[in-house]
C-alpha cells in the first residue's frame, strides 16, 4: 500500500527571470512523495499557466489519485489516469524514484539505459537590454553554449551585442512564441550572421503552420507547439527539432517515449526544462543523454537549490545522487 503526500516548495530566483511572457523572482513547484514499505520516491513538478495550469489545480489532479496509489497505481496505468502535464509529471518521476530504490537498480538501468555521463548544459540568460545581455554574456566565462530569451523589439540589437561580447560561445534562442510572421526572415538573418544553431518556439504554436513555408538558415525547435506524441508527426514540415520538457510530457515514461518518437521521424531533440530545483531535472538527465541540446539549468537560475542537489562543475552537470533521485 503506497501512501501520497504533496508540498509546495517556493525557490527565490537569483535576481529577476525574464522572458517574453513576463518575469518572475521565484520558482512555485509542487513535491509529490510515494511512501511504501518504508521506502519514498519523489517527484517535482512545475504548474506553468501557460498551459492553463495552477499550483491548486495540480495538487488537486494528484490528489485524486491518492486511492488509486494505494491499490498499487503503476506508470503504466497512470498514463491513463491523468493527460500530459505538470500533476503526471510529479507522480510518475516520483514512481520511477520509487521502483529504483526499492528495487536497487538506478532508474537509468530500469529504463534500459547504459550508466548516466555527464552532460553540458545551456545557460540561460535573461530577456534584458541589449547591453545588459551582453554583461552577462561575458560574465558567463565557464558557459560555453548560451540561450538567449528573446522576443521582444530590439532583438536584432541584442543578438548583436551578445556575440560581440562573447565571440566564441555557441547561441540558441528561445523566442517564447514572441515573433510575428512578417519579422521572421530577417530575425533569422540575423540570427544566421551571428552564429545561433537553434531558434526555439519563434512563433504562437496556434500560429505555427506558417513555418512550413518559410525558408531558414538556421533550424527552428518547437516547444510549445508539442508536449507529448500526439500530433508530432504533424509537425514535421514545420520544425526541425523538438524540445522535450517533462512538464510537458508528463513524466519521464512519456518523455522517454517522445525523444524516441522524434529521433525517428527525423527531429533533433533537446531536452529542456522549466525553472525548478534539482529534482526536477534529474530524471530529465535519462532524456539528455541522446539529445542534441541540453537546457538544465534551472538550479543555476536559483538562488538555493535542494540538499542534496545536482553537481554543476561550470555547465558540466553530473548523473544524481541517488538521496537525490533515481
Amino acid at each position: 500500500m503506497a501512501e501520497l503526500s504533496l508540498s509546495v516548495e517556493r525557490f527565490p530566483i537569483a535576481g529577476t527571470f525574464t522572458i517574453a511572457r513576463g518575469s518572475k523572482t521565484e520558482a512555485v513547484v509542487v513535491e509529490a512523495r510515494i511512501t511504501a514499505g518504508g521506502i519514498t520516491g519523489r517527484g517535482e513538478c512545475v504548474p506553468y499557466a501557460r498551459y492553463g495550469e495552477t499550483v491548486e489545480g495540480v495538487v488537486a489532479a494528484i490528489e485524486q489519485l491518492r486511492a488509486d496509489l494505494a491499490d498499487g497505481l503503476s506508470r503504466e496505468m497512470l498514463q491513463h489516469r491523468l493527460p500530459a502535464g505538470a500533476a503526471r509529471n510529479a507522480v510518475d518521476c516520483a514512481l520511477w524514484d520509487l521502483e529504483a530504490k526499492s528495487s536497487g537498480m538506478g532508474c537509468a538501468e530500469l529504463a534500459g539505459l547504459p550508466a548516466l555521463r555527464p552532460v553540458v548544459t545551456a545557460f540561460t540568460l535573461s530577456l534584458d537590454t541589449p547591453e545588459a545581455m551582453a554583461r552577462a554574456a561575458a560574465a558567463a566565462t565557464d558557459r560555453p553554449l548560451l540561450k538567449l530569451k528573446l522576443g521582444a523589439p530590439g532583438d536584432r540589437e541584442r543578438l548583436a551585442a551578445v556575440r560581440e561580447a562573447a565571440p566564441d560561445k555557441r547561441l540558441i534562442v528561445d523566442a517564447n512564441e514572441g515573433w510575428k510572421a512578417a519579422d521572421l526572415p530577417t530575425l533569422l538573418d540575423a540570427c544566421a550572421t551571428v552564429g545561433v544553431e537553434l531558434v526555439e518556439q519563434p512563433l504562437p504554436a496556434d500560429d505555427d503552420r506558417r513555418l512550413a513555408r518559410i525558408d531558414r538558415q538556421v533550424p527552428i525547435c518547437a516547444d510549445e507547439s508539442v508536449h507529448d506524441r500526439a500530433g508530432l508527426a504533424a509537425l514535421r514540415e514545420r520544425y526541425d527539432a523538438i524540445n522535450v520538457k517533462l512538464d510537458k510530457a508528463g513524466g519521464l515514461t512519456e518523455a522517454l517515449a517522445l525523444a524516441e518518437a522524434a529521433h525517428g521521424l527525423g527531429f533533433g531533440v533537446m531536452v529542456g526544462c522549466m525553472l525548478a530545483s534539482s529534482l526536477a531535472m534529474a530524471p530529465a538527465l535519462l532524456v539528455a543523454q541522446k539529445a542534441k541540446w541540453v537546457d538544465l539549468d534551472g538550479p543555476l537560475l536559483l538562488a538555493r537549490d535542494r540538499l542534496p542537489g545536482l553537481h554543476y562543475d561550470g555547465a558540466t552537470v553530473s548523473p544524481p545522487d541517488p538521496l537525490l533521485w533515481g
